[in-house]
């Protein structure tokens, strides 16, 4: 049984994790701006921003492994907060890798697809960078501080879906919530990525650890698609009505912060490492709908707090 903290361990990603291996291992899990009702996982409350916290705080827990999750991931708060997210994303991934170091802990930092401009797609590991939005300016930042202080960490760009506590942070159960409601709902055409569910991504977290990785990844499904089709296939996926989504662009949305919109990102280096191809979509999607049928929706509802539960 190993020892794993997980910071953001009220968001997406990090619940998710939690909750997926609090069976198989100590998990004590970090939050900040939510709370978590009756986990069954140790969580503790704590504000990565203000000095030391994340030294003090990973020394006095002494894990094994640090899954480092906590970003500010909204793309239009990050416009209207940078000082934030540039503390958040940029700095604050090189604090934890440096205390990871410093107690002989392993590694994993989130990073994002977004680090890229969209103009291209096709991107591998070795490609330039070149971020559009203060979100993805910052995410890239914290790449290279994680990089500079820690080599032997994992660095993953990623992109994820999956159910939420809140039911409100992740596309795919958007795009469910609206549809199984009769709402109709946009579906960009001009943004092209490659998400993975949460629990696949998860495990492939979980084998990089024990192949002893290190260095940046691209951790992405193999298949890439355009939002719009993603909704597509969520709608068939639960026999919903897919005329509901509205082919539209983002730049029609309102949105501040740009997008890019070719974010295809090549995995044939986790892949070789791994000695399999990632996932494609159909398999993803088709643990979305288990995990639903399973009763997995209403019950990671149940750790939200209870003003989000309503």
């Amino acid at each position: 049984m190993t020892r794993i903290l997980v910071t953001g361990a009220s968001g997406l990603l990090g619940l998710n994790f939690c909750l997926q291996y609090a069976g198989q291992h100590e998990i004590i899990g970090l939050a900040h701006a939510r709370s978590l009702s009756e986990t069954p996982f140790k969580v503790l409350t704590a504000d990565l921003t203000q000095p030391d916290v994340a030294i003090k705080i990973i020394t006095a827990t002494g894990p094994e492994l640090i899954v480092h999750c906590a970003a500010a991931a909204n793309l239009e708060q990050c416009e209207a907060n940078p000082q934030l997210a540039w503390r958040l994303n940029g700095e604050v991934p090189g604090e934890v890798a440096a205390a990871a170091r410093r107690v002989g802990a392993q590694m994993i930092h989130i990073s994002t697809d977004a680090v890229f401009d969209g103009q291209t797609g096709n991107y591998s590991e070795i490609d330039l960078p070149h971020p559009l939005s203060v979100y993805a300016q910052s995410k890239l930042a914290g790449e290279q501080a994680v990089a500079a202080v820690n080599p032997d960490a994992i660095i993953a760009r990623v992109n994820f879906y999956g159910w939420s506590a809140s039911g409100q942070r992740s596309l795919a159960e958007t795009f469910f919530t609206n549809l199984f409601a009769g709402k109709p709902m946009p579906g960009f055409t001009d943004v092209v990525f490659s998400p993975l569910q949460t629990h696949v991504l998860n495990e492939i977290l979980m084998r990089m650890i024990e192949l002893k990785l290190n260095g940046l990844f691209h951790l992405v499904s193999r298949e890439s698609l355009s939002k719009y089709e993603f909704g597509g296939r969520i709608a068939r996926l639960f026999g919903l009505d897919p005329n509901l989504i509205h082919p539209t662009s983002w730049k029609t949305a309102g949105l501040v912060a740009a997008r890019a919109p070719n974010l295809n990102l090549r995995t044939d280096k986790l892949a070789l490492a791994l000695g399999s191809p990632l996932p494609d979509q159909a398999a993803g999607l088709e643990r979305f709908r288990a995990l639903y049928q399973a009763g997995y929706r209403e019950r990671i509802h149940q750790f939200a707090p209870s003003e989000l539960r309503g």
